[in-house]
């Protein structure tokens, strides 16, 4: 083995054995045909051609184009597909045969790794929530009475979620600031990010059936972050009194790569302590610790802004699946649920320019790129990484047909 074998990863790599998080993508050989892979460094190891060693005993979902399948197939088979890759990278009697399965992560396209069926965004930081809440409404409670007794969301627009890399057009709509006495129409002059965790639903559930905490980690395959792009003007416009709407549904970019669940159990934490008591089918006071320990950073053309801590999120993940299914709606493979806005105490760590700058802008300009990267803490001193979430701004479309 040598120095350049794609088996020796740097140190400190994010994508080690203990991450290998799942992505789709094609080759310029063969653009159309997109395969599912696992980042392993800085290559994909192409999982639809493993070797009969090494091959999974479900491999039939790995032959498809997305990853639906595999997210359907439920837990032992995410577990079985995880330890068969991981073998398949470490032990060094397999790596004649994977090697040239490994493709340089620079060589291929990147796809979005599964179809979204349903998208769901939540309110779940309570340092965002009453940041946000002292902008919008001074005179006011920055948190509304609901806020600490259920996770607060809302169902976004699952046909523009893309993929990181995918460039954001600027969108246009109605906007009217407080002081105008008619809203006009246009591109929309307060564009911002949302640096957010989402996580995806692999295993269905029943109508009329809800998801008990306890049963989290059997409907939740992976996690990504997630930037949840909002247009300020727009939405202060419009959000009274059903909420967001055109303000949010125009993109909502994703990462490229879903990291599996198990992956981040050494990064388990307890979420911030609740100051009111909880429903019972909200109260995780006995469940494995429902927080993760996540640091996310944002970066704005090059330049890191904001280092948000995924861990101060007042509600957790299984919080929000349990609520979302307590009325008896159904999962479906595919689901796509956000944590909303991750922000900390301190000023360096909030995920939004609306409270960065305490809602004076600027703003996203034409051109600007925004990144999202994350890292969480893994076995034996090891690092997992999520896959980035990059978008660039494009101008907005010709608005006159809309005048």
């Amino acid at each position: 083995m040598t120095e350049q074998s794609p088996f020796d990863l740097a140190e400190g790599d994010p994508f080690g054995p203990h991450t290998l998080p799942y992505g789709v993508f094609s080759t310029a050989a063969a653009p159309a045909l997109r395969r599912i892979g696992v980042r392993y460094g800085r290559h994909v190891l192409d999982l639809s051609a493993l070797p009969d060693a090494v091959r999974p005993e479900h491999a039939d979902v790995l032959a498809a184009p997305t990853l639906n399948p595999l997210l359907a197939a439920g837990r032992s088979v995410w577990q079985e597909v995880r330890a068969a890759v991981r073998t398949a990278v470490t032990d060094p009697a397999h790596h004649s045969a994977i090697a040239p399965l490994l493709h340089p992560l620079e060589e291929v396209t990147l796809h979005l790794p599964f179809e979204v069926a349903d998208y769901v965004d939540f309110y779940a930081s309570e340092h965002h929530a009453t940041n946000v809440g002292k902008i919008f409404r001074p005179d006011d409670a920055a948190l509304p009475p609901n806020w600490k007794h259920l996770p607060i969301g809302y169902h976004g627009r699952a046909g523009t979620v893309l993929v990181s890399g995918t460039p954001v057009v600027r969108p246009n709509g109605q906007r009217k600031a407080p002081a105008d006495a008619v809203p006009s129409y246009g591109p929309s002059t307060r564009l911002d990010i949302e640096a957010e965790v989402s996580f995806v639903v692999g295993t269905p559930s029943a109508l009329h059936e809800p998801v008990a905490l306890g049963a989290f980690r059997d409907h939740v395959f992976g996690v990504c972050l997630l930037n949840d792009w909002s247009a300020r003007d727009i939405q202060a416009w419009e959000y009274v009194p059903l909420g967001p709407f055109l303000g949010k549904s125009f993109a909502t970019s994703v990462s490229a790569w879903i990291t599996p669940l198990d992956a981040l159990d050494h990064a388990r934490t307890a979420p911030p302590a609740r100051d009111l008591p909880l429903l019972p089918y909200l109260d995780d006071a006995a469940a494995e610790p429902g927080g993760i320990d996540l640091r996310i950073e944002v970066r704005i053309n090059d330049e890191t802004v904001s280092r948000p801590p995924f861990s101060t999120m007042y509600w957790t993940a299984a919080q929000q699946l349990a609520h979302m299914t307590v009325n008896g709606a159904s999962l479906r493979t595919g689901d796509l649920f956000a944590s909303g806005t991750v922000s900390g105490p301190e000023p360096d760590q909030l995920g939004c320019l609306l409270e960065l700058t305490q809602g004076k802008g600027p703003y996203l300009q034409d051109g600007d790129e925004v990144t999202l990267t994350a890292w969480a803490p893994g076995p034996e001193g090891a690092r997992i990484g999520l896959g980035e979430v990059t978008g660039r701004i494009l101008p907005a479309r010709d608005a006159s047909s809309g005048a």
